[in-house]
């Protein structure tokens, strides 16, 4: 469980740097950089929130398209 918190609270800094990097002067690459890397991030988080003792990822089935 303790490796479960690091990983969200680590995923949590990495939106939170994220966020604030949205908030500077950026080219039109490094903001499709930067949403890109924050969606991908927001999207870790709810599956990490997602994943439970009971959901371990094996039992998870994906579509092709999305592995």
């Amino acid at each position: 469980m303790n490796e479960k918190i690091t990983r969200l609270q680590a995923i949590q800094n990495n939106i939170t740097r994220y966020e604030g990097m949205l908030k500077s002067k950026l080219s039109s690459t490094e903001l499709r950089f930067v949403e890109k890397r924050l969606s991908e991030e927001r999207f870790a988080l709810a599956m990490a929130q997602f994943m439970g003792p009971s959901n371990s990822p094996e039992m998870i089935k994906f579509p092709d398209a999305l592995q």
